[in-house]
């Protein structure tokens, strides 16, 4: 091996180049003998996946468990909304409570909701009597428990100019009944029977007041309708997996019946879906519980798994056909291998970061988990599997066997005897090859089409501008979409569309959005009510708010029965000898908690409820408020922390659902940069940094404007468009710097024409599998439809049109390959020219 030293380079540069070389050379000679051991042992590296996958299928369908618990999957699992809800249940337990609508404010539960809407233009508190109709039955059912029972009205109109705002009519009514069921497991068990048949009598009842719509809603419906998704996709997938196999086995057809590979095409697929299956296994063996989130990994799995696929089918067309098919399946190897190595390896990084402890958000963590093993065993099964099939393929095609028929090809002589159409079946393209075309591979369809007709129209002058113009354009709908994402996601995003649940929030969001949910304002320390200054304090706290409030209430007892209450005895003597003797006052008595020092009473903690008043964004507001709140618990004299169930889920989930596509970006990154100068070019990992950002900040632009909300879904989406648009990106411009053609633009078309064909037949197959998941009523398909279709759309756009434009006008330059290449062809003519001279009679070329 001889390195020569450009002149004027630094010594540094050289050791680079060589470290460069080195590896490089090692990692094709290492895929090399792997190519050699899988075509020497074909039916070892086939029979081990095959056994793999039976062995943890099996054990797959045996050990099947879906996930129960909701709130531990979409949920931030590290959150203060947690920390308050245990310190609320210590100070507040559900067992002391049993007569106060709002005891059950630090915790869910189990309950069930109804919504009664009137007809347009009519008033729901003339339907008293179908109000009533549906309390009677829910009460008289079966099995039940005692129940709190609360109620609001919704499309309120006041009578005007009236001074206490009468109310004039309503258009909706929402009744809560909670049930008290302690934590008992027998006590949940009943109460989740009570909640399904509360859910059937809501909808018997609907049957039999037509003049009334009744949308129900209990504490396990989220669950059931997240649930739901999965069984409505199972078709789905299946017609997605038929798709994905036609077009690879399409695509991977020839009208050379000796060359054609549509069963390795088909096969290949297959391969990726047992890998699946075995990691699949591998999941439930170890404990693993099944949720809809896991619906995109197939998805994910496949457009990895298939490029791999394609790559080396396509690397099998760029091998010598004299060679044995041992070789060239190893020269196949060592030419694809060693791309797919490295973008595998980044998919287990990107993926193994977002199951770090940082991701604070546990349906994101499972995943990744899941994705992790996926790539490890898609890339043992693509180079075992998928690369016996190739050694299988490989040795017909030496021996001039059909591709489709396994038969032995005739002869040209014996050919022209026969008919057209069984020369055109059994044609192996001896026709079509003239003499000056030694490649046959050439006449695919897809090779033909970009090496005649896409490479010379891209790189033509003429549309260079207007690609420039569209990428501007790009870029600015991009950064229009990124400056406005939020965090504004909602747990309906997840759930199947059709459902109960979205039919109930989306009429709670148009009629009951005026007033944000209960919230508990609980005062955990020792506080000196009876001090003036305190009085103000929580006054303040409280402005802006509906309160219903122990303290206010008590207050105005004083007032009007002229009691001074000025100290601590009279205070307390007040509060537990009178106030909290009378009957209107007696449920207050939970919102207290006395603790008995010799003969002296002190309260040393108590519980308030505040109502805000939101507009139609609640959720939003609500963040806000919680926000607002929390920082004046530190400050003020007042400790004092809030808390509402749905706490638990808007708690920071706007940093919990980003964190993990950081995470993954950064450490993209942070590879890409360390590798900067040891992979085969340093410019080739600048262009991948600059096309994998353009793509990622694009899908994310555009997935904005898309009305897609930053959910566990979409992120998930994210952490996958950095891998796939590595995947196809990475060969594409390694192999157009390595390039030692004259110009950038033959450089480029001999990149398009030697991995143009898999990336169009990789992507074409991963965009056409996605339309099925268009007819899954479920927002967590529509949102994994929209966001792979633009990670599809926009890497196709950069591999096939921007970079192409853009690579002809920017480094790495190409002269000094045209330098080297004009003295060889200079030394070549010299050398011709002595010979001439020493032997005029015989002329030798060298």
């Amino acid at each position: 091996m001889c390195f020569l030293r450009r002149p004027g380079a630094p010594a540094s540069w050289i050791w680079w180049r060589m470290l460069r070389q080195v590896l490089r050379r090692g990692l094709q000679s290492f895929c090399h003998r792997l190519g050699l051991c899988v075509s020497r042992h074909p039916v070892f590296f086939l029979t081990v996946p095959a056994v793999l996958t039976i062995t943890f299928g099996l054990s797959a369908l045996n050990r099947f468990q879906p996930e129960g618990d909701l709130e531990r999957l979409v949920a931030p699992s590290h959150s203060l909304a947690k920390i308050e809800r245990s310190l609320a249940s210590s100070l507040f337990p559900l067992d002391q409570s049993k007569s106060q609508l709002y005891s059950d404010l630090h915790t869910p539960g189990r309950y069930g909701r109804v919504i009664l809407l009137s007809p347009p233009g009519d008033n729901i508190l003339l339907q008293a009597e179908g109000i009533l109709q549906t309390h009677r039955a829910v009460l008289e059912m079966k099995d039940g428990r005692n129940s709190f029972i609360g109620h609001q009205l919704g499309g309120v109109v006041e009578v005007p100019n009236s001074k206490d705002q009468r109310v004039k009519s309503a258009r909706a009514i929402q009744i809560t009944y909670y049930l008290q069921t302690y934590g008992s497991a027998t006590q949940d068990l009943i109460g989740e029977k009570w909640e399904n048949e509360f859910c059937k009598l809501m909808r018997k009842l609907q049957e039999e007041h037509q003049d009334l719509q009744l949308y129900s809603l209990a504490s396990f419906s989220l669950w059931r309708d997240f649930h739901k998704t999965s069984i409505l996709a199972r078709s789905k997938v299946l017609v997605s997996l038929v798709l994905i196999l036609t077009t690879a086995t399409l695509s991977s057809s020839m009208k050379d019946c000796l060359r054609s590979k549509p069963f390795l095409g088909l096969l290949g697929v297959l391969t990726v879906c047992i890998s699946i299956v075995t990691a699949a296994g591998i999941f439930f063996i170890t404990d693993g519980k099944y949720n809809s989130t896991l619906l995109g990994i197939p998805f994910f799995a496949m457009g990895h798994g298939t490029k791999g696929v394609f790559e080396l089918l396509s690397g099998w067309r760029r091998t010598r056909e004299n060679l044995p098919f041992k070789d060239r399946v190893a020269d196949a190897y060592s030419d694809v291998m060693v791309t797919y190595t490295m973008t595998s390896s980044l998919y287990f990084i990107t993926f193994g970061m977002g199951a770090s402890p940082f991701t604070n958000m546990e349906a994101v963590k499972v995943f990744c988990q899941n994705m992790c093993v996926s790539i490890l065993l898609n890339y043992f099964y693509i180079f075992s599997f998928f690369g016996s099939c190739l050694v299988f393929a490989g040795q017909l095609e030496q021996n001039r066997y059909h591709s489709i028929f396994c038969c032995k090809i005739p002869s040209a002589e014996y050919l022209d005897r026969k008919p057209v159409w069984f020369q055109t079946v059994m044609s192996d393209g001896h026709q079509q090859t003239s003499h000056h075309e030694t490649n046959p591979y050439q006449h695919h369809f897809i090779q033909h089409f970009l090496r005649e007709h896409y490479n010379e129209w891209i790189t033509n002058i003429y549309v260079k501008p207007f690609v420039v113009i569209l990428y501007l354009i790009y870029a600015s709908f991009s950064f229009m979409g990124c400056l406005q994402i939020s965090d504004r996601a909602n747990i309906i995003n997840l759930l199947a569309s059709d459902s109960p649940s979205i039919s109930y929030a989306m009429v709670q969001q148009k009629y009951f959005s005026n007033y944000s949910p209960v919230i508990g304002f609980y005062i955990y320390e020792p506080l000196e009510y009876w001090n003036s200054s305190v009085q103000e304090d929580l006054r303040r706290l409280c402005s802006g708010f509906t309160a219903v409030s122990w303290v206010e209430q008590y207050y105005q007892f004083l007032k009007v029965s002229n009691i001074s209450a000025n100290n601590k005895s009279d205070f307390i003597s007040g509060l537990q000898g009178s106030f909290l003797k009378k009957p209107e006052f007696q449920h207050f008595r939970n919102d207290i908690i006395f603790s008995k020092a010799g003969d002296e009473n002190n309260i040393i903690a108590s519980r308030l409820y505040l109502v805000a008043r939101t507009s139609r964004d609640k959720q939003k507001e609500v963040i806000e408020v919680l926000e607002k709140l929390r920082p004046l618990s530190l400050s003020k004299s007042i400790r004092f922390i809030v808390f509402n169930p749905s706490f638990v889920f808007m708690d920071h989930y706007g940093l919990s659902v980003t964190v993990p596509v950081l995470i993954a970006g950064f450490g993209v990154l942070l590879v890409l940069i360390l590798t900067f100068f040891l992979v085969i070019h340093p410019l080739g990992n600048f262009w991948l940094i600059l096309s994998v950002t353009s793509i990622e900040l694009g899908v994310l632009g555009l997935m904005t404007l898309w009305n897609v909300d930053m959910d566990c879904i979409s992120i998930l989406c994210l952490i996958y468009t950095l891998n796939f648009a590595i995947d196809h990106c990475a060969p594409l411009l390694y192999t157009f710097v390595l390039a030692t053609e004259h110009t950038r633009t033959q450089c480029i078309k001999s990149s398009l024409q030697e991995h143009g064909t898999a990336i169009l037949q990789n992507v074409t197959s991963f965009l056409i599998g996605l339309v099925p998941l268009l007819f899954v009523p479920s927002n967590l398909t529509f949102t994994l439809f929209k966001c792979l279709l633009l990670t599809g759309g926009c890497t196709l756009l950069h591999c096939f049109v921007i970079l192409p434009v853009f690579l002809t006008f920017f480094p790495p330059s190409k002269k000094h390959h045209k330098k080297k290449k004009r003295a060889k062809r200079k030394e070549r003519e010299e050398i011709e020219c002595i010979e001439i001279q020493e032997n005029p009679d015989h002329v030798t070329t060298v």
